[in-house]
């Protein structure tokens, strides 16, 4: 039973009916949000979501049947288990809107699609790094925003009043939203040497900081992509070896027998 189930479970069909299932399911929250869909047709998409649960649900359990202990030591079944748990919620119990979050079950379709697996896991080796140039650019906005304040506080109060009203407003500079006619030149009417702060900031944080975070993405996933590159050659090479190897027994088999 175990053994038969198991198979069933490793079978590729098995993991396409799972994704599509995952994506009907997606589909049907996303229509739900709708009030002229659901005033048409409510009922039936509740029935329907109510099926996808009971098929997520059902393979969880199989899985948690076919793999015992092992099952957790995964990351996204573990990741499985909580969204579905999360959606098992009674719909009358104040934490209800988290059954909202089985949207993020679609994310299951990073791990089938080896481009985004490779892209997600890029993103999580080069966390640490940009722990640091975060910690970099926290600093630089925390310096620009004291600066700010008590430049241009007194005369605009409702952008650089404050240190948390400053940092704000460096933030909107920064992403280049309606930086120069929004902020920069009502600024520049009051105090017309205040490009010298701004220009200086946004070629930091802008053109800097914000260059160094995609520099340090796409250098890991650039390694991410050379390690799965050499897994997959190792596999070959070992591949081509056990042929070899086979390959030599038989010849010495033969030698043998002839002498």
């Amino acid at each position: 039973m175990r053994n038969t189930l198991k198979t069933l479970v490793e079978s590729p069909a098995f993991g396409w009916f799972i994704m599509s299932v995952i994506i009907f399911n997606a589909v049907l929250l996303g229509l739900e949000t709708s009030p002229s869909v659901m005033a048409v047709v409510g009922p039936a998409l509740l029935f329907l979501d109510k099926i996808c649960l009971a098929i997520f649900v059902a393979e969880l359990l199989i899985k948690i049947f076919v793999y015992r202990m092992h099952f957790f030591r995964e990351g996204w079944n573990i990741f499985d288990l909580l969204v579905v748990a999360v959606a098992l919620v009674p719909a009358g119990n104040s934490l209800s809107a988290l059954r909202s979050l089985r949207i993020l079950r679609v994310l299951r379709l990073v791990s089938t699609a080896p481009r985004l697996r490779r892209v997600v896991e890029g993103f999580i080796s080069a966390l640490p790094g940009m722990a640091s140039v975060f910690s970099l650019m926290a600093l630089i906005f925390y310096i620009g925003a004291v600066i700010a304040t008590k430049l241009f506080g007194t005369a605009f109060p409702d952008w650089f009043g404050t240190l948390g009203r400053s940092g704000y407003s460096l933030f909107q500079i920064m992403t280049l939203e309606s930086w120069s006619m929004g902020i920069v030149r009502p600024v520049m009417e009051t105090y017309p040497y205040a490009w010298g702060f701004f220009i200086p900031f946004i070629m930091v944080t802008t053109f800097a900081v914000v260059n160094l975070l995609v520099g340090l993405i796409v250098n890991s996933m650039q390694d991410a992509h050379s390690e799965e590159s050499n897994a997959e050659t190792g596999v070959y090479r070992d591949e081509v070896s056990a042929r070899l190897m086979a390959i030599e027994q038989r010849l010495d088999k033969l030698l043998a027998q002839q002498k």
